[in-house]
């Protein structure tokens, strides 16, 4: 029987204990793991955040990471797919698939969060110091903010809460509005930056740059939602189109880069595709957080295995066994955009060569890493080529007998939630700021040169959103771009939205060697809505809106919201970037 998630399943999660295979996942508590007991020891507390970075974020990874991230930004093309083309063509309902899931995968996060935080302070052992507490819930903490980031930014509104037992005897309640999820968000991530190491406790968990890097993202968000100062809940932005940002949380999110970029150990993996190779995508340089899948297991039921390998790779020459992404393909704005984009700043047209090699195989692209008994693989050549388009390479790392990771329905690799580039990009679109340019640009430059491209001695708006998309196509980001951008900018955004040329075929064209678009293509493209401001959140699914009348929207498809009244703030601005 298909399994069917809810609002309420997602809260119900929050007794989870899971023991991995390798690394920090492999951890054992002794005794009795009664909760009363349990938090006896410092490796007690370890193996209780251990699930945090797997299990609850299984719903949202396997097709949701992408499938919105990607698709609905129009970097992914897949007509086929009904977990992805709803998003991709703007016109997904209640009902969509993937919904459910994700709304409660983001919840288990925030049930398993709020249940780790709660039983480590009423339960843990008089012999353990706060320090070591407070490292433990700064990890608890730091998913759950990253959770209600995610909430806040897909469906512009969300549920608080911090005692799940309470939401499980009581779940119909009103959500909270986005600036006030964004908030909570914040304070998570900022008590995660004060109480987290500055070095990871083992390999693959969080560090205090970690919370650092994520605020930056998350402050970038807060400039747009607001106007000016600090957040009290009086200074959320009514006009969408007014086209500035709040400078103090633009200033927040250049400090918290800088924290990472001078003090972090992270540096940028060289060259590019590396990031991307089997062997060598698992806790790297770059990673500050990823999510950490078991290798060696094929039960992906268990939510301990990475199972979007499954819906990218597009023949079981690239992947164990089972590989249902042979219609799913870079979107045709996409690919042109890594192949034919007029660079404004540098004035001439520009391919992105190395990072489009990475990101999307394409007719005669040679992989090396794939197919090896063979002597490699080759697109279009070694297989008959996609006839739609070409093919998403990042995280198609191969089958078991080349990696000797992957399985069936496990790619046995980890899922990149941010890496150092980014915040690099951060930084520069925080310095950026309200202005039309900036010449701050050394780490904006440092992200091109990794890729051979040329550097720039001025930024725009248009460079970063480029630079951006270039980097991080696959990797579930760039609808988030767009939707921050939109806090201020609304009305540009949806009209890039509208000439995107979704959902085009395209194919490439033996006789002119380049690949071209299908000629009976007519804008906007088969089954696509026109975006409106409606476009830029989705619906709660309809399953929860049954059980909670309060997440039903209303005729402008918002849903009422009740302000959320916050304590006394933990940390201060001055204490965190002292």
């Amino acid at each position: 029987m298909k399994k069917k998630y809810s609002f309420l399943t997602g809260i119900l999660a929050g007794s989870l204990l899971l023991t991995g295979c390798e690394s920090f996942l492999e951890q054992e508590n002794t005794h009795d793991l009664n909760q009363e007991t349990f938090f006896d020891s410092e490796e007690a507390l370890q193996a209780a955040t251990a699930p945090l970075y797997n299990h609850v974020w299984s719903g949202f990874n396997d097709k949701f990471y992408y499938g919105m991230g990607d698709g609905r930004a129009n970097n992914i093309t897949a007509q086929y797919s009904d977990y992805i083309y709803p998003y991709t063509n703007l016109s997904e309902t209640s009902l969509s698939q993937g919904l459910s899931d994700a709304w409660a995968s983001l919840y288990s996060v925030v049930a398993q969060s709020n249940n780790t935080i709660n039983n480590i302070i009423d339960y843990s052992d008089a012999s353990l110091s706060e320090e070591i507490k407070n490292e433990a819930i700064a990890e608890a903490r730091f998913m759950r903010g990253t959770a209600y980031w995610y909430i806040a930014s897909l469906w512009g509104a969300g549920i608080i809460y911090t005692n799940t037992s309470d939401l499980v005897n009581n779940y119909v309640v009103p959500a909270q509005p986005c600036a006030d999820v964004m908030e909570f968000a914040i304070r998570d991530l900022e008590f995660a930056a004060m109480h987290l190491p500055s070095t990871p406790s083992s390999q693959g968990r969080v560090s205090c740059y970690s919370a650092y890097g994520m605020l930056s993202r998350v402050y970038l968000s807060m400039a747009g939602l607001t106007t000016n100062g600090i957040y009290d809940g009086t200074n959320v932005a009514a006009d969408h189109n007014r086209g500035t940002r709040n400078e103090y949380y633009l200033d927040l999110a250049k400090k918290a880069a800088l924290k990472v970029i001078n003090e972090s150990d992270a540096s940028l993996v060289y060259p590019y595709e590396n990031l991307f190779m089997a062997s060598n995508m698992n806790n790297n340089s770059e990673c500050l957080f990823q999510l950490q899948w078991m290798s060696g297991t094929t039960d992906a039921v268990d939510g301990a295995a990475n199972t979007m390998g499954r819906f990218l790779a597009w023949s079981t020459m690239v992947a164990d066994t089972n590989a249902w992404g042979g219609a799913t393909y870079c979107s045709w704005n996409l690919w042109e955009e890594f192949t034919n984009y007029y660079d404004a700043t540098l004035g001439e047209t520009i391919a992105d060569a190395e990072r489009r090699h990475t990101s999307i195989a394409s007719y005669g692209e040679f992989y090396s890493e794939m197919n090896i008994r063979n002597g490699g693989y080759t697109y279009g050549v070694t297989e008959n080529r996609g006839s739609q388009g070409a093919n998403i390479k990042k995280y198609v790392i191969g089958t078991n007998a080349d990696n000797g990771i992957s399985q069936v329905n496990n790619l046995g690799v980890n899922t990149y939630m941010m890496r150092l580039a980014e915040v690099y990009l951060n930084y520069t679109e925080a310095t950026l700021g309200n202005n039309s340019s900036t010449t701050d640009v050394a780490y904006f430059n440092l992200v091109r040169q990794r890729a051979n491209m040329k550097t720039k001695s001025t930024v725009t708006y248009e460079d970063i959103r480029h630079e951006r998309r270039m980097e991080f196509a696959f990797e579930g980001l760039y609808w988030y771009d767009l939707v921050r951008r939109s806090y201020y900018q609304q009305q540009e955004v949806i009209n890039y939205m509208n000439n995107q040329q979704r959902n085009a075929s395209y194919d490439y064209n033996e006789d002119t060697g380049i690949y071209e678009i299908s000629e009976d293509y007519v804008e906007p493209g088969t089954g696509v809505a026109t975006a409106t401001v409606r476009s830029l959140t989705l619906p709660v699914a309809d399953t929860d809106q049954s059980k909670n009348p309060y997440l039903k929207p209303d005729s402008e498809g918002n849903i009422n919201t009740v302000a959320y009244e916050f304590g006394e703030r933990e940390i201060t601005h001055e204490e965190l970037f002292n």
